[in-house]
Order: C-alpha cells, then structure tokens, then sequence
C-alpha cells in the first residue's frame, strides 16, 4: 500500500472517502479497557507494563520521540504540559492531527478509520522527522508561503511561542511561519506529541521501525464511566441521547450508541494488550499509565514516565505540577490544565446517573484479562 504522503503529492486534497463511516469522529469514546474486578487489578498498578530493557536504538543516542497516546476527557491535556513544560529541550506539539481528521471528516462526512490510521500514521513519523509539509495540506484554509494562522491550539505549544518571530503575546498567537516551526524543530533534542485520535497502537509500527526514531509510547487510560461523566458535560451536544436516557427509564437504548462505546473500549484494549505484550518492536518502548493514579500521585507518575523516557525531570516541570494540582474551584474549567487533581478523581461518581453506570459495566466490563 502506498503511503498517504505518496497519494497527495499531486494534490492538496489528501483524500476523499467514499462511505465513510462518521463513527470514528473527534470524540472516541472508552480510554480503560475494562471495568471489571481483574481489568481493574490490570491497571491498578501500571508500573509492572513497563519493560525497562534498553533497545538498540536508546542506547545509541539521547535523543526521545514521545507520543502521548489517549481519547478524549482522559486527562491528556493535563499530562501533555508534563512534557510541555519540560524547558527548552523539547519540541512540544497539541492534537496536530485535528487538521487531518477535519479535513477527512469535512471531504467525506464521516472518519473512515482505515484511511484515518494511515493518514495519521504518515502525519506523525513526518513531524517527528521536523518536517511540516503533510500536515500543512490537511491546514485550512491552505496556507501561503508555508504561513498559516489556523493551527489548531498553536499557543498550547511552547516550542511555538518562545521566538519573537512567531508573533505570540500573552498566549494569543498571529500567523505562523511553518519552515519557523521546522527550524524550532531541528533545534529540539527532544520531540512529544499528543494525540486523542489514533485508535491502534499498532498502525504506529513503522514509527518503532523506523531508525531516525527513538520512539517512546505512552498509553493514557481512564476508568470509562467517569470518562462518560466528563463528555457529557465538555460535549453536551454531543451527548443528548445519553442524558436522555438518564433522565427517562422507559426510552429504549440506541443500539448504535452502545456499538460506538463496544467498539472504542475494544480498540483501547487491543492497543493495551499489544502494548503489554511487549513484541519485539515495543520492546523498552511502551508504557501504561491510569489518569487515576496520576491524579493522585501527579509528581512520582511524572518522574516514572521521565524515567522511562530517559531524559532529566526538570524543576521547570515539578514547580509546574505542584502550581497546577492544587489549583482552586474557580480556575477548575472543564478544559483547564489546572486541577485539584486528588478531588477531580471521584468526582464523576457524583455527577452520572447509576443506570449509566450500569450500561457503560455491561457494555465494556467483560473483556478478557490481558497478560503480562
């Protein structure tokens, strides 16, 4: 199969998808992979997932590819400053990939996860690599001269606001100079990207695979139900049927709704099972890690994941996590990086109907125990 990069080289219009399906959109919906007794033992503690053996490539050169692998009210956003925040070593970036679902979404109606994967897959080992060029044809409106004022969350990257150049004030960004962003790039020892939209661990292989690529995967889970708990609220729209349902005993299940949340807690599953598995291509490479105890315990979760990346945990990141996990109710938003992040734990278990409790344990409860 040819590569997305190779199919618009002839043409700015990545693709266009013939009976997409939009069950694939922005909000995939489970992040744990299970919530029965021994899923929950499975993630109680997800240290034991990391294999610490150093591979080839790590130990050849310092340099560290970091993608933050995650679906939507997980927490991402939080730990994405983890590394965010991290000095001027890292190349940081926010949800790139949310021009190249756009642009698939807006051509076809829907997200084809078959084309979505690859398109996201070839995107990513690009910018990795420092070079804009593919993501820059999924940017609209398209960008001049490599100039462009439409990146999506450009000022949540420090790493593009720091140069005068950029134009950035007070978080408030004007145009940016994509070859600027290339530049600022190749300056970086280190490069992370966050991403709430690639559903398999396994389309990003040729990452691993690749020996330009130091790569590091971390997988952000979240306990389902309070998963459900916070999209309802962050994308109410979004979310009619289920308040519906909270609210009226006697309306009957939208069969489709429960389809999309099967097929979503399944796809966070297989990603943590190939994951654990630890195959040759994720050797020294994959890490699991709960919100939950992250939450509780943000500071030691912070330094084992530095740990297992192998760079320092600077004091640059530790004043940030104690700064912005004790943060007051009035600076709590629902999109805030800001957390009281002990209380935000349970407090979905207060804000969702037991009988949505109950749908989100029968539907995604049951898988089967994933090994060691």
């Amino acid at each position: 199969m040819s590569k997305v990069s190779d199919k618009l080289s002839t043409q700015r219009t990545p693709l266009l998808l013939k009976n997409a399906s939009a069950d694939q959109h922005e909000d995939h919906f489970l992040e744990n992979a299970s919530v029965d007794q021994h899923e929950d033992h499975l993630l109680e503690n997800s240290t034991w997932s990391i294999q610490q053996s150093v591979s080839p490539a790590s130990a050849s050169r310092g340099q560290k590819h970091i993608v933050l692998l995650a679906t939507t009210r997980t927490g991402s956003s939080f730990v994405g400053e983890f590394f965010n925040q991290q000095g001027s070593n890292m190349f940081y970036l926010f949800e790139p990939l949310w021009h190249v679902e756009q642009m698939l979404s807006v051509k076809s109606g829907g997200t084809n996860a078959s084309v979505a994967g690859p398109a996201f897959r070839d995107v990513l080992h690009q910018l990795f690599l420092c070079e804009f060029s593919l993501l820059e044809s999924f940017i609209e409106p398209a960008p001049q001269d490599h100039v462009t004022a439409s990146l999506f969350r450009r000022e949540s990257s420090q790493s593009l606001c720091e140069d005068p150049r950029y134009h950035c004030r007070m978080r408030h960004c004007g145009p940016l100079n994509l070859m600027l962003a290339t530049q600022s790039c190749k300056q970086k020892e280190h490069h992370a990207i966050k991403s709430v939209r690639v559903q398999q661990l396994e389309t990003l292989r040729p990452l691993a695979e690749d020996p330009r690529l130091n790569m590091k995967f971390i997988q952000l889970v979240r306990d389902p139900r309070a998963v459900l708990a916070s999209r309802m609220v962050a994308f109410s729209s979004k979310y009619k049927i289920w308040k519906s349902w909270a609210v009226d005993e006697d309306l009957p299940v939208d069969e489709d709704e429960v389809r999309k949340l099967k097929g979503n807690c399944d796809n966070i599953r297989m990603s943590a099972e190939i994951g654990l598995k630890q195959p040759p291509w994720l050797r020294g490479r994959y890490m699991l890690m709960r919100y939950e105890d992250i939450a509780r315990f943000p500071m030691h979760k912070a330094t084992e994941m530095y740990s297992f990346i192998g760079i320092p945990f600077t004091a640059t990141v530790e004043e940030w996590i104690l700064k912005n996990t004790q943060a007051s109710k009035e600076v709590s938003g629902v999109y805030s990086t800001q957390k009281n992040s002990s209380e935000h734990v349970e407090k979905w278990r207060f804000n969702i109907p037991f009988k949505l409790v109950q749908l989100v344990q029968k539907v995604c409860g049951k898988q089967r125990h994933v090994d060691r």
